[in-house]
């Protein structure tokens, strides 16, 4: 009896156990390879992502240096409308000083 039941546990590992331990082996690696190009795919994706990101925030640096103004040039303009509100103000004192004098 007892080389019945060897037999018998022999042709059940294998036939039986072999086979799905086979089978859960290629599941296991078959997930993690899978789960591998998935991670890649992911990472290409985010490598993408932000090269965009960074050529869109290069173009708006770009953007904002040639729309708006430097402080030399805000400095330059506010000394040429200094310089010319005192040429007017200049004027309107030797205009209105011959009619205080003269009316005197």
């Amino acid at each position: 009896m007892s080389h019945a039941w060897n037999i018998t546990l022999v042709w059940w590992i294998t036939v039986v156990e072999l086979p799905a331990l086979a089978g859960l082996f290629w599941i296991i690696w078959s997930t993690a390879r899978q789960s591998r190009e998935a991670i890649d795919d992911v990472e290409k994706n985010v490598e993408l992502a932000l090269v965009h990101l960074r050529q869109n925030l290069d173009a708006y640096k770009l953007d904002v240096a040639k729309s708006y103004a430097s402080i030399a040039y805000i400095k330059d303009v506010e000394r040429r409308l200094t310089r010319h509100l005192i040429r007017i103000e200049e004027k309107l004192d030797q205009q209105r000083a011959p009619r205080v004098g003269g009316g005197a």
